[in-house]
């Protein structure tokens, strides 16, 4: 529970209006994608390279740091990436959650003939799917509860979907994944955190395979460790992105990835309230919902 005041947002891009006397990398009119962590580069995790586990990172919208969702924010130069010309401001934005799903793939290892699951078609299984599918995977199966998501999911390029019904048991899901693939998936991604999806993704996982952990759960789980065990399935966590920003936005410079179609909804920041509060009803599918900070934009 939060009760100190704090701005919201952490997936935003913008313009630079003004730069330090260091600053060499950018000039005022550069138009650039916001990585929001900015870690504190003296640590272990950042010396190493692994940034996003820094323990004193600072991060837009995680207690007790302010967020980004404001007409003017002030940002560390090295975590501000400029956008290619014939990328756009809302393109810039998606650059966040499409880290997460970059990140997530290359600790999967997905590449050219991967075997793909991804359970969950939300925000984040959505562009886990982009990115595996841009990485190379032959197959990608993606699950989900509702039939609109996968609908979805299968616009953006699956080669299957699965509706997993309510009556369906854990048993159920495995065999019916396998009999649509036709074979084990080698690298599954759960995008959802919920505990029956992390024992799918461990029973139905090839022999020697990969399993990555992308949604967030309860803190404690049961799974089925033994049996992963000794069939040496690698099971790998990921938390949030590292140097994954670069790679998103040449994925869409490139054309491999359009994330024009997850942007649903458009907001001036005056009616952040509606924008919200479509989130949290689902009214008219939101995917993602762009918050306008300037009046003129939209």
């Amino acid at each position: 529970m939060i009760n100190i005041f704090l701005r919201l947002g952490h997936e935003a891009s913008g313009q630079v209006v003004k730069i330090g006397k260091n600053v060499k990398n950018l000039k005022p009119g550069d138009r650039v994608a916001i990585e929001p962590g900015v870690p504190c580069k003296n640590c272990c995790y950042c010396k190493e390279g692994k940034y996003n586990l820094c323990p004193d990172i600072f991060f837009c919208a995680t207690p007790p740091d302010d967020g980004n969702l404001c007409r003017y924010y002030c940002h560390a130069a090295d975590f501000c990436y400029k956008l290619p010309d014939n990328m756009s401001y809302e393109e810039g934005a998606i650059m966040e959650p499409l880290s997460v799903g970059v990140h997530a793939c290359r600790r999967g290892n997905v590449q050219v003939g991967s075997v793909v699951l991804i359970l969950g078609a939300g925000p984040i299984g959505l562009v886990t799917l982009l990115t595996a599918k841009a990485f190379g995977a032959s197959k990608v199966i993606i699950t989900d509860l509702v039939d609109d998501r996968l609908k979805v999911a299968k616009h953006f390029g699956a080669d299957y979907i699965m509706k997993i019904e309510k009556n369906m048991s854990e048993k159920d899901i495995v065999s019916k994944i396998g009999e649509i693939l036709g074979e084990a998936p080698n690298v599954s991604l759960d995008c959802t955190g919920v505990e029956i999806c992390v024992r799918v993704a461990l029973n139905v996982t090839k022999t020697g395979g990969t399993v990555v952990l992308v949604g967030m759960g309860k803190d404690e789980q049961t799974v089925p460790l033994t049996g992963a065990l000794i069939r040496e399935i690698d099971i790998k966590g990921i938390f949030r992105y590292c140097n994954d920003y670069p790679i998103a936005i040449e994925l869409v410079r490139s054309g491999k990835v359009n994330v024009n179609p997850l942007i649903t909804h458009r907001f001036k920041m005056e009616d952040t309230c509606k924008a919200f509060k479509t989130a949290i009803t689902g009214e008219g599918n939101p995917i993602k919902i762009m918050i306008y900070p300037n009046r003129s934009s939209l």
